[in-house]
């Protein structure tokens, strides 16, 4: 089985003027994206953000619910939590999974900003042949810098409603479900 591995990028993403920023930690979306990668056998789900205060914040949620007292209450929050990897760069996530070279970067881009796009169906089959360890990029904010998106090995075609309703700004903790459930559901 291939070795599926999640980030949730706080830096570099854009905010909705364009512009390179750094987006807050959001308590929802660490809860729902563990458990989302734990509901489909996802091993990890890394948190970047270059901030120590925001990480520190990230481990003290984890920490909660993996070590605290939201283990006890909700036990089955805990495993969710534990695939939780708190680092401050993509660089450490590369390094983590065996270097930059040893991986296949994906990323949903919300949008296409002018590249290749791959269909969810290509991108399942796609999944089912790859050799390498493949991390998919999620970005926050208003999405990923273009370096970033550019950079990706493949990149999925953006999440839509099929008819269109003029509105597509899903949140992130959606679109990984959406994304993992069409790639492993």
């Amino acid at each position: 089985m291939i070795r599926l591995t999640l980030a949730l990028v706080h830096h570099p993403v854009l905010d909705r003027a364009g512009e390179t920023v750094t987006t807050a930690i959001t308590n929802l979306d660490l809860h729902d994206m563990a458990r989302s990668a734990r509901t489909y056998g996802v091993d990890e789900l890394y948190v970047v953000h270059p901030i120590e205060a925001q990480r520190a914040l990230a481990d003290r949620i984890k920490s909660h619910w993996v070590e605290g007292s939201g283990k006890k209450r909700i036990p089955d929050r805990a495993v969710a939590m534990e695939v939780l990897r708190v680092v401050p760069s993509l660089d450490d996530v590369y390094t983590a999974l065996g270097g930059r070279a040893a991986i296949a970067v994906w990323t949903t881009a919300a949008s296409s900003r002018g590249g290749d796009l791959a269909t969810y169906a290509e991108a399942r089959a796609k999944l089912e042949g790859e050799t390498r360890p493949v991390l998919i990029l999620f970005g926050t904010g208003w999405g990923l810098t273009r370096p970033l998106v550019d950079s990706a090995d493949l990149r999925i075609e953006p999440i839509h409603a099929r008819a269109p309703t003029g509105f597509n700004h899903l949140s992130v903790r959606a679109a990984c479900a959406i994304t993992l459930d069409r790639l492993l559901g």
